[in-house]
This record gives C-alpha cells, structure tokens and sequence, in this order.
C-alpha cells in the first residue's frame, strides 16, 4: 500500500524530471533555430579539393538554403565565390551597384572583400543554391562569409 508521502515525493520527482527534459529541448530547439536564422552559418558542404595550382587552397561546394522572407545580411567572402541558383529566386545585392533578380538557373560572383547581401525573393517559398568557394585548406563552413562592418 502507498503512503501519501510516497505519493507525494514520486510527484515532485516526475515534475522535476519534466522541468529538466523541457528545458534540454527547448535548449536543442534554440540553437537549431539559431543556426537556422543565419543563412550564413548554415549549409550543406558537398565537396572539398584541393587545389594543386593554388598551395594551401581548396574548391569548397556548398548547398546554400534561404527561407521564405530572409536574406544573408551583408556580407564579404575571404576569397572568390560563385552561386548557381537551383531553385526559387534570389536578390543580389552587391555594394555601389543595382540589385538583380537572379532565378533557378542564372548565376553571380563576388570577389574577396565584395560587400553584398542575398535576400530570397519570394516570402512563401524557398531558394537553393550551390555555392563554390576558393578558401584555404580546412576552412569552416562558418569561416567562408564575414559578416560586414
């Protein structure tokens, strides 16, 4: 037979275990979210190789995703890019020059230290891209865009 203070003990343990599984979750789900919220710290690397006429320099693939409504924010790259749209439709926007609509199958360059910004052009569905990169051996994906000053 239960006593009441068995009872009672068993509920406080069970909340407790509650509280502690809730916030492990919330915890996990606000960095996902976070990651997610940054187009520029967030992909895919597909492919690395290194560049044997560059020393200490690689071809880096990445698969880029910009949800409805977002954009990169400005942003420079440490070394050349180039971006193949594969689906949706992107604005580019590169410092001192008009922007342009680019579509699933158009293309844009920066160059290092190129201040733009690339927002998706629809607020209901997303845009994917391929994103080459030339940066040195072992970059992080993180390491590739520069948030601009």
């Amino acid at each position: 037979m239960y006593r009441k203070e068995d009872t009672l003990k068993t509920t406080w343990f069970l909340i407790g275990v509650a509280l502690v599984v809730g916030m492990a979750v919330l915890f996990v789900n606000t960095r996902v979210l976070n990651a997610q919220d940054d187009p520029l710290k967030s992909g895919t690397i597909l492919k690395r190789t290194e560049l044997v006429g560059a020393k200490g320099m690689e071809g880096i693939l990445v698969l880029r995703e910009v949800p409805p409504g977002k954009e990169s924010g400005k942003h420079t790259q440490s070394g050349n890019e180039i971006v193949y749209i594969l689906e949706g439709s992107v604005i580019f926007e590169a410092q001192g020059k008009p922007p342009v609509t680019l579509k699933a199958g158009e293309a844009f360059q920066t160059v290092a230290g190129e201040v733009h910004n690339v927002k998706n052009a629809s607020t209901t569905e997303g845009a994917k891209a391929l994103a080459f990169y030339i940066a040195k051996k072992g970059a992080k994906l993180e390491d590739l865009s520069i948030p601009a000053k």
